[in-house]
């Protein structure tokens, strides 16, 4: 098996920390994981604002870049969200294009869905808040949705239940959006900052520690606010957990 890292444009940037620990945890189950090293933005930020030649080139870019690979992995819901549902509208019917749409997984979903460890090796003695991010959520199906009448579960607990020492605290609005969605925290900056704060209040609530997910853009929008209030939490991405980087 030939795993594809693809690591989202911002977190190359900014969290370089956090895309090495997404190669950690692979490593350390034993896979065969390559970087393209020519790879670059999925798009997303493109399709959002509705620049659609942009967006095309990239999609084709990537394409081009992991077609040929068992499976493409990324530490990023949104990101995974956009390859399996936004491409098609500029990929459709292109050679390898339907095997890249369904092997492309978020980090955490390829790991329950895929490889499921019965254990991590990490330890990690902390009450820890799980952000149940947009996009990884209800796109991917990555946690069970609490206006639908189903039975509870979540990929993300599933495999943090697996490290050493770990607690989670109980939140009163577990799927409720942090409100940085991407440009909406540009354009919408009054509604985000609330959204946000409103968020963070229900892990002050619930005694957090920690807050962490599986999209670093949530998770980057809460630590800025989390700066700017002073307040008693720390982010971390669940990447780091797994890989038992952090006591």
């Amino acid at each position: 098996m030939k795993i594809g890292l693809f690591i989202p444009c911002f977190m190359n940037e900014l969290y370089p920390e956090a895309s090495m620990a997404t190669l950690q945890v692979l490593e350390n189950l034993g896979l065969d994981v390559e970087y393209p090293l020519e790879q670059t933005c999925c798009g997303q930020a493109q399709a959002n604002t509705g620049c659609a030649n942009e967006t095309k080139v990239l999609a084709e870019r990537f394409l081009r870049i992991f077609k040929d690979y068992d499976y493409v992995v990324a530490p990023s819901g949104s990101c995974v969200s956009m390859v399996k549902h936004n491409y098609a509208q500029f990929l459709a019917g292109r050679e390898g294009f339907d095997h890249l749409r369904t092997h492309t997984y978020e980090l955490v979903e390829f790991l329950h869905d895929v490889i499921k460890p019965t254990s991590m090796n990490a330890k990690f003695p902390h009450k820890v808040g799980i952000h149940n991010s947009c996009h990884a959520h209800r796109e991917l199906g990555m946690a069970s949705m609490s206006e639908k009448n189903v039975p509870e579960f979540s990929k993300i607990k599933n495999l943090l239940d697996k490290v050493e020492g770990i607690s989670f605290s109980e939140l009163t609005r577990k799927d409720e959006c942090c409100g940085f969605g991407g440009t909406f925290a540009i354009t919408e900056e009054a509604m985000s900052s609330a959204m946000g704060r409103a968020r963070l209040q229900d892990h002050l609530d619930a005694g957090s520690e920690y807050i962490t997910g599986v999209d670093m853009s949530c998770l980057m929008h809460m630590q800025g606010l989390i700066d700017r209030e002073k307040m008693p939490l720390k982010i971390i991405y669940i990447a780091q957990i797994l890989a038992g980087e952090v006591k």
